[in-house]
Protein backbone atom coordinates (compact mmCIF):
# COMPACT_ATOMS: atom_id res chain seq x y z
CA UNK A 1 0.00 0.00 0.00
CA UNK A 2 1.12 3.55 -0.65
CA UNK A 3 1.26 6.26 2.02
CA UNK A 4 -2.19 7.34 0.81
CA UNK A 5 -3.70 3.91 1.35
CA UNK A 6 -4.02 3.02 -2.35
CA UNK A 7 -2.59 -0.24 -3.70
CA UNK A 8 0.84 -0.02 -5.30
CA UNK A 9 0.83 -1.41 -8.81
CA UNK A 10 3.44 -3.88 -10.04
CA UNK A 11 4.76 -1.15 -12.35
CA UNK A 12 5.15 1.31 -9.48
CA UNK A 13 6.79 -1.34 -7.32
CA UNK A 14 9.35 -2.09 -10.02
CA UNK A 15 10.32 1.57 -10.22
CA UNK A 16 10.67 1.78 -6.42
CA UNK A 17 12.72 -1.43 -6.35
CA UNK A 18 14.96 -0.09 -9.11
CA UNK A 19 15.47 3.18 -7.23
CA UNK A 20 16.36 1.29 -4.07
CA UNK A 21 18.91 -0.81 -5.97
CA UNK A 22 20.46 2.32 -7.46
CA UNK A 23 20.72 4.03 -4.07
CA UNK A 24 22.46 0.93 -2.72
CA UNK A 25 25.07 1.35 -5.45
CA UNK A 26 23.79 -1.22 -7.93
CA UNK A 27 22.49 0.56 -11.06
CA UNK A 28 23.02 -2.68 -13.00
CA UNK A 29 20.47 -4.35 -10.74
CA UNK A 30 18.12 -1.40 -11.24
CA UNK A 31 18.33 -1.83 -15.01
CA UNK A 32 17.60 -5.55 -14.73
CA UNK A 33 14.55 -4.91 -12.56
CA UNK A 34 13.13 -2.41 -15.03
CA UNK A 35 13.92 -4.63 -17.99
CA UNK A 36 11.86 -7.34 -16.27
CA UNK A 37 8.97 -4.91 -15.92
CA UNK A 38 9.35 -3.85 -19.55
CA UNK A 39 9.03 -7.41 -20.80
CA UNK A 40 5.67 -7.62 -19.04
CA UNK A 41 4.54 -4.25 -20.41
CA UNK A 42 6.55 -3.67 -23.60
CA UNK A 43 4.53 -0.61 -24.68
CA UNK A 44 5.42 1.27 -21.51
CA UNK A 45 7.56 4.01 -23.06
CA UNK A 46 8.57 5.54 -19.73
CA UNK A 47 10.05 2.27 -18.50
CA UNK A 48 11.73 1.83 -21.90
CA UNK A 49 13.42 5.22 -21.59
CA UNK A 50 14.45 4.59 -17.97
CA UNK A 51 16.17 1.32 -18.86
CA UNK A 52 17.84 2.97 -21.84
CA UNK A 53 19.15 5.79 -19.66
CA UNK A 54 20.47 3.53 -16.91
CA UNK A 55 22.27 1.22 -19.32
CA UNK A 56 23.77 4.28 -20.99
CA UNK A 57 25.14 5.42 -17.61
CA UNK A 58 26.54 1.90 -17.18
CA UNK A 59 28.24 1.98 -20.59
CA UNK A 60 26.21 -1.12 -21.47
CA UNK A 61 25.70 -0.52 -25.19
CA UNK A 62 24.78 -4.13 -25.91
CA UNK A 63 22.23 -4.07 -23.08
CA UNK A 64 20.70 -0.84 -24.43
CA UNK A 65 20.26 -2.43 -27.83
CA UNK A 66 18.89 -5.72 -26.52
CA UNK A 67 16.39 -3.93 -24.29
CA UNK A 68 14.98 -1.99 -27.24
CA UNK A 69 14.99 -4.82 -29.74
CA UNK A 70 13.30 -7.16 -27.28
CA UNK A 71 10.15 -5.01 -27.22
CA UNK A 72 10.32 -3.17 -30.54
CA UNK A 73 7.66 -5.30 -32.22
CA UNK A 74 5.10 -4.03 -29.68
CA UNK A 75 5.33 -0.53 -31.19
CA UNK A 76 3.50 0.43 -34.35
CA UNK A 77 3.59 3.74 -36.18
CA UNK A 78 0.44 4.75 -34.30
CA UNK A 79 2.08 4.45 -30.88
CA UNK A 80 2.70 7.98 -29.54
CA UNK A 81 6.26 7.03 -28.55
CA UNK A 82 7.16 5.27 -31.80
CA UNK A 83 9.54 8.01 -32.98
CA UNK A 84 11.23 8.16 -29.57
CA UNK A 85 11.69 4.39 -29.56
CA UNK A 86 13.42 4.66 -32.95
CA UNK A 87 15.63 7.41 -31.54
CA UNK A 88 16.71 5.16 -28.68
CA UNK A 89 17.26 2.30 -31.08
CA UNK A 90 19.37 4.57 -33.30
CA UNK A 91 21.63 5.51 -30.40
CA UNK A 92 22.08 1.91 -29.27
CA UNK A 93 22.86 0.87 -32.86
CA UNK A 94 25.49 3.61 -33.13
CA UNK A 95 27.10 2.67 -29.82
CA UNK A 96 27.34 -0.96 -30.96
CA UNK A 97 28.95 0.04 -34.25
CA UNK A 98 26.04 -0.47 -36.65
CA UNK A 99 26.32 2.98 -38.18
CA UNK A 100 24.26 2.49 -41.33
CA UNK A 101 21.22 1.19 -39.47
CA UNK A 102 21.69 3.77 -36.73
CA UNK A 103 21.48 6.66 -39.16
CA UNK A 104 18.45 5.18 -40.89
CA UNK A 105 16.64 4.59 -37.60
CA UNK A 106 17.43 8.08 -36.30
CA UNK A 107 16.24 9.80 -39.46
CA UNK A 108 13.10 7.65 -39.55
CA UNK A 109 12.34 8.41 -35.91
CA UNK A 110 12.40 12.15 -36.53
CA UNK A 111 9.64 11.74 -39.09
CA UNK A 112 7.39 10.74 -36.19
CA UNK A 113 8.92 12.86 -33.41
CA UNK A 114 10.49 16.02 -34.78
CA UNK A 115 11.34 17.21 -31.27
CA UNK A 116 13.32 14.10 -30.31
CA UNK A 117 16.74 15.54 -29.51
CA UNK A 118 18.00 12.09 -28.51
CA UNK A 119 17.36 10.63 -31.94
CA UNK A 120 18.71 13.75 -33.65
CA UNK A 121 21.91 13.51 -31.62
CA UNK A 122 22.19 9.78 -32.38
CA UNK A 123 22.58 10.67 -36.05
CA UNK A 124 25.16 13.31 -35.10
CA UNK A 125 27.07 10.56 -33.30
CA UNK A 126 27.14 8.57 -36.54
CA UNK A 127 28.60 11.58 -38.37
CA UNK A 128 31.24 11.94 -35.67
CA UNK A 129 32.23 8.28 -35.61
CA UNK A 130 32.43 7.96 -39.38
CA UNK A 131 34.49 11.10 -39.95
CA UNK A 132 31.71 13.08 -41.65
CA UNK A 133 31.90 16.30 -39.67
CA UNK A 134 30.86 18.51 -42.56
CA UNK A 135 27.63 16.54 -42.95
CA UNK A 136 27.23 16.62 -39.18
CA UNK A 137 27.31 20.41 -39.12
CA UNK A 138 24.64 20.58 -41.82
CA UNK A 139 22.55 17.97 -40.01
CA UNK A 140 22.47 19.87 -36.73
CA UNK A 141 22.18 23.36 -38.19
CA UNK A 142 19.32 22.30 -40.45
CA UNK A 143 17.29 20.78 -37.57
CA UNK A 144 17.07 23.49 -34.90
CA UNK A 145 13.53 22.42 -34.03
CA UNK A 146 14.93 19.10 -32.88
CA UNK A 147 16.95 20.40 -29.94
CA UNK A 148 16.81 24.14 -29.29
CA UNK A 149 13.74 23.57 -27.11
CA UNK A 150 15.71 21.34 -24.71
CA UNK A 151 16.97 22.06 -21.24
CA UNK A 152 20.55 21.13 -20.48
CA UNK A 153 20.59 18.38 -23.10
CA UNK A 154 20.60 21.25 -25.58
CA UNK A 155 24.06 22.20 -24.28
CA UNK A 156 25.21 18.71 -25.17
CA UNK A 157 23.97 19.04 -28.75
CA UNK A 158 25.79 22.38 -29.01
CA UNK A 159 28.84 20.45 -27.80
CA UNK A 160 28.45 18.01 -30.69
CA UNK A 161 28.31 20.91 -33.12
CA UNK A 162 31.50 22.32 -31.58
CA UNK A 163 33.22 18.97 -32.09
CA UNK A 164 32.22 19.02 -35.75
CA UNK A 165 33.73 22.48 -36.18
CA UNK A 166 36.91 21.43 -34.39
CA UNK A 167 37.27 18.44 -36.71
CA UNK A 168 37.20 20.87 -39.63
CA UNK A 169 39.97 22.96 -38.10
CA UNK A 170 37.61 25.71 -37.01
CA UNK A 171 38.55 25.86 -33.36
CA UNK A 172 37.53 29.51 -33.19
CA UNK A 173 33.94 28.57 -33.96
CA UNK A 174 34.05 25.79 -31.35
CA UNK A 175 35.31 28.26 -28.76
CA UNK A 176 32.59 30.73 -29.69
CA UNK A 177 29.95 28.02 -29.17
CA UNK A 178 31.50 27.26 -25.78
CA UNK A 179 30.93 30.83 -24.62
CA UNK A 180 27.61 31.54 -26.31
CA UNK A 181 25.81 28.24 -25.82
CA UNK A 182 27.63 25.35 -24.10
CA UNK A 183 28.46 27.40 -20.98
CA UNK A 184 25.90 30.13 -21.44
CA UNK A 185 24.39 29.05 -18.11
CA UNK A 186 27.00 28.33 -15.44
CA UNK A 187 25.34 25.18 -14.13
CA UNK A 188 27.04 22.58 -11.96
CA UNK A 189 25.25 19.59 -13.51
CA UNK A 190 27.94 16.96 -14.12
CA UNK A 191 26.85 16.51 -17.72
CA UNK A 192 27.33 20.20 -18.40
CA UNK A 193 30.72 20.24 -16.70
CA UNK A 194 31.65 17.15 -18.73
CA UNK A 195 30.75 18.92 -21.97
CA UNK A 196 32.87 21.90 -20.97
CA UNK A 197 35.92 20.06 -19.66
CA UNK A 198 36.19 17.64 -22.56
CA UNK A 199 35.84 20.41 -25.14
CA UNK A 200 38.50 22.56 -23.46
CA UNK A 201 40.88 19.58 -23.46
CA UNK A 202 40.28 19.00 -27.16
CA UNK A 203 40.84 22.67 -27.94
CA UNK A 204 44.10 22.73 -26.02
CA UNK A 205 45.31 19.54 -27.70
CA UNK A 206 44.71 21.34 -30.99
CA UNK A 207 46.92 24.19 -29.80
CA UNK A 208 44.25 26.74 -28.94
CA UNK A 209 44.52 29.05 -25.96
CA UNK A 210 41.36 28.72 -23.87
CA UNK A 211 42.34 31.53 -21.53
CA UNK A 212 40.85 31.46 -18.05
CA UNK A 213 37.87 29.26 -18.96
CA UNK A 214 39.12 26.42 -16.76
CA UNK A 215 38.68 28.55 -13.65
CA UNK A 216 34.89 28.57 -13.72
CA UNK A 217 34.36 24.81 -14.08
CA UNK A 218 37.27 24.02 -11.74
CA UNK A 219 35.59 26.03 -8.99
CA UNK A 220 32.34 24.13 -9.49
CA UNK A 221 34.14 20.78 -9.68
CA UNK A 222 35.93 21.53 -6.41
CA UNK A 223 32.54 21.60 -4.70
CA UNK A 224 31.59 18.25 -6.30
CA UNK A 225 34.89 16.47 -5.69
CA UNK A 226 33.44 14.14 -3.07
CA UNK A 227 30.09 13.41 -4.70
CA UNK A 228 31.13 9.84 -5.45
CA UNK A 229 28.02 9.04 -7.48
CA UNK A 230 29.40 8.47 -10.97
CA UNK A 231 32.91 7.62 -12.21
CA UNK A 232 32.31 9.37 -15.54
CA UNK A 233 31.53 12.55 -13.61
CA UNK A 234 34.54 12.11 -11.31
CA UNK A 235 36.96 11.92 -14.23
CA UNK A 236 35.59 15.08 -15.80
CA UNK A 237 35.69 16.90 -12.47
CA UNK A 238 39.30 15.79 -12.28
CA UNK A 239 40.07 17.22 -15.72
CA UNK A 240 38.70 20.57 -14.55
CA UNK A 241 40.54 20.46 -11.23
CA UNK A 242 43.88 19.50 -12.77
CA UNK A 243 43.70 22.06 -15.55
CA UNK A 244 42.29 24.71 -13.25
CA UNK A 245 45.19 24.29 -10.83
CA UNK A 246 43.04 23.12 -7.90
CA UNK A 247 45.60 20.94 -6.09
CA UNK A 248 43.62 20.41 -2.89
CA UNK A 249 40.44 19.63 -4.79
CA UNK A 250 42.39 17.14 -6.90
CA UNK A 251 43.75 15.43 -3.79
CA UNK A 252 40.29 15.24 -2.21
CA UNK A 253 38.77 13.72 -5.32
CA UNK A 254 41.56 11.14 -5.69
CA UNK A 255 41.26 10.21 -2.01
CA UNK A 256 37.51 9.81 -2.41
CA UNK A 257 38.04 7.54 -5.42
CA UNK A 258 40.61 5.43 -3.57
CA UNK A 259 38.13 4.93 -0.73
CA UNK A 260 35.31 4.02 -3.10
CA UNK A 261 37.55 1.58 -4.96
CA UNK A 262 37.39 -0.62 -1.85
CA UNK A 263 33.62 -1.06 -2.20
CA UNK A 264 31.98 -4.17 -3.59
CA UNK A 265 29.04 -2.50 -5.30
CA UNK A 266 28.93 -1.40 -8.96
CA UNK A 267 30.60 1.96 -8.46
CA UNK A 268 33.29 0.42 -6.26
CA UNK A 269 34.21 -2.16 -8.87
CA UNK A 270 34.24 0.36 -11.73
CA UNK A 271 36.31 2.80 -9.68
CA UNK A 272 38.83 0.08 -8.81
CA UNK A 273 39.12 -1.45 -12.28
CA UNK A 274 38.89 1.63 -14.45
CA UNK A 275 38.24 4.93 -12.73
CA UNK A 276 41.22 5.10 -10.39
CA UNK A 277 43.89 3.98 -12.91
CA UNK A 278 42.51 6.50 -15.39
CA UNK A 279 42.45 9.25 -12.78
CA UNK A 280 46.05 8.57 -11.75
CA UNK A 281 47.04 8.57 -15.41
CA UNK A 282 45.43 11.97 -15.90
CA UNK A 283 47.28 13.27 -12.86
CA UNK A 284 50.61 12.01 -14.23
CA UNK A 285 49.85 13.58 -17.60
CA UNK A 286 49.23 16.95 -16.00
CA UNK A 287 52.51 16.64 -14.08
CA UNK A 288 54.36 16.04 -17.34
CA UNK A 289 55.18 12.39 -16.60
CA UNK A 290 54.02 11.26 -20.01
CA UNK A 291 55.41 7.72 -20.08
CA UNK A 292 53.80 6.95 -16.71
CA UNK A 293 50.57 8.59 -17.86
CA UNK A 294 50.52 6.48 -21.02
CA UNK A 295 51.11 3.30 -19.03
CA UNK A 296 48.34 4.02 -16.54
CA UNK A 297 45.82 5.19 -19.13
CA UNK A 298 46.37 2.19 -21.38
CA UNK A 299 46.05 -0.19 -18.42
CA UNK A 300 42.38 0.76 -18.09
CA UNK A 301 41.62 1.57 -21.73
CA UNK A 302 39.88 -1.70 -22.58
CA UNK A 303 37.45 -1.31 -19.67
CA UNK A 304 36.89 2.43 -20.05
CA UNK A 305 33.40 1.86 -21.45
CA UNK A 306 32.31 0.83 -17.96
CA UNK A 307 32.43 4.44 -16.74
CA UNK A 308 29.40 5.12 -18.97
CA UNK A 309 28.80 7.83 -21.50
CA UNK A 310 29.22 7.44 -25.24
CA UNK A 311 32.18 6.64 -27.48
CA UNK A 312 32.30 10.31 -28.44
CA UNK A 313 32.38 11.46 -24.82
CA UNK A 314 35.04 8.97 -23.74
CA UNK A 315 37.19 9.89 -26.73
CA UNK A 316 38.72 12.75 -24.75
CA UNK A 317 40.63 10.14 -22.73
CA UNK A 318 41.76 8.43 -25.94
CA UNK A 319 43.13 11.74 -27.19
CA UNK A 320 45.00 12.40 -23.96
CA UNK A 321 46.48 8.88 -24.11
CA UNK A 322 47.67 9.43 -27.68
CA UNK A 323 49.17 12.77 -26.74
CA UNK A 324 50.93 11.21 -23.75
CA UNK A 325 52.48 8.59 -26.05
CA UNK A 326 53.70 11.20 -28.50
CA UNK A 327 55.15 13.42 -25.77
CA UNK A 328 56.90 10.35 -24.30
CA UNK A 329 58.46 9.59 -27.70
CA UNK A 330 56.44 6.40 -28.12
CA UNK A 331 55.61 6.80 -31.80
CA UNK A 332 54.90 3.11 -32.49
CA UNK A 333 52.58 2.87 -29.50
CA UNK A 334 50.80 6.05 -30.53
CA UNK A 335 50.33 4.77 -34.07
CA UNK A 336 48.93 1.46 -32.81
CA UNK A 337 46.49 3.30 -30.58
CA UNK A 338 45.40 5.65 -33.38
CA UNK A 339 44.77 2.78 -35.79
CA UNK A 340 42.81 0.82 -33.20
CA UNK A 341 40.78 3.93 -32.43
CA UNK A 342 40.02 4.43 -36.13
CA UNK A 343 38.99 0.79 -36.48
CA UNK A 344 36.53 1.07 -33.61
CA UNK A 345 35.17 4.39 -34.83
CA UNK A 346 34.79 3.39 -38.45
CA UNK A 347 37.01 6.08 -39.99
CA UNK A 348 39.97 8.39 -39.49
CA UNK A 349 39.23 11.91 -38.35
CA UNK A 350 41.35 15.04 -38.47
CA UNK A 351 42.80 14.36 -35.03
CA UNK A 352 44.04 10.93 -36.10
CA UNK A 353 45.32 12.05 -39.49
CA UNK A 354 47.42 14.81 -37.95
CA UNK A 355 48.86 12.53 -35.24
CA UNK A 356 49.66 9.77 -37.71
CA UNK A 357 51.69 12.32 -39.65
CA UNK A 358 53.55 13.17 -36.44
CA UNK A 359 54.22 9.46 -35.87
CA UNK A 360 55.72 9.16 -39.35
CA UNK A 361 57.96 12.20 -38.80
CA UNK A 362 59.12 10.73 -35.49
CA UNK A 363 59.94 7.41 -37.16
CA UNK A 364 61.91 9.16 -39.91
CA UNK A 365 63.90 11.03 -37.29
CA UNK A 366 64.56 7.76 -35.46
CA UNK A 367 65.84 6.15 -38.67
CA UNK A 368 68.19 9.07 -39.25
CA UNK A 369 69.53 8.78 -35.71
CA UNK A 370 70.14 5.04 -36.19
CA UNK A 371 71.82 5.38 -39.59
CA UNK A 372 75.49 4.43 -39.17
CA UNK A 373 76.44 6.29 -42.36
CA UNK A 374 75.40 9.60 -40.83
CA UNK A 375 77.51 9.23 -37.72
CA UNK A 376 80.70 11.25 -37.47
CA UNK A 377 83.87 9.24 -38.20
CA UNK A 378 85.54 8.04 -35.02
CA UNK A 379 82.55 8.80 -32.83
CA UNK A 380 81.51 6.37 -30.17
Amino acid sequence: MSAFGTPVTAREQSVMDALEAWLEGYPSRAADILDGALIKAPEDALIMKLVHAIRFVLGDAAGMRQSIERIQSAYSETHPAYGYLLGCHAFSLEETGDYRQAEASGRRGLEFARDDAWGLHAVAHVHDMTGRSEEGVRWLENHPDGWTHCNNFGYHVWWHLALMYLDQGQGDKALALYDADIRKDKTDDYRDISNAASLLVRLELDGLDVGSRWDEIAQLSDKRAEDGCNVFADLHYLLALLNGGRRMGTERLLLSMKERAQGENDIGRVTHETGLPTALGLEQYRRGNYASAFSMLTSSRDSLYKIGGSHAQRDVFERITVDAALRAGLSSEAETLLKDRAHKRGALDRFAEQRLEICEKMRRAERVMEDEKLRAAGSI
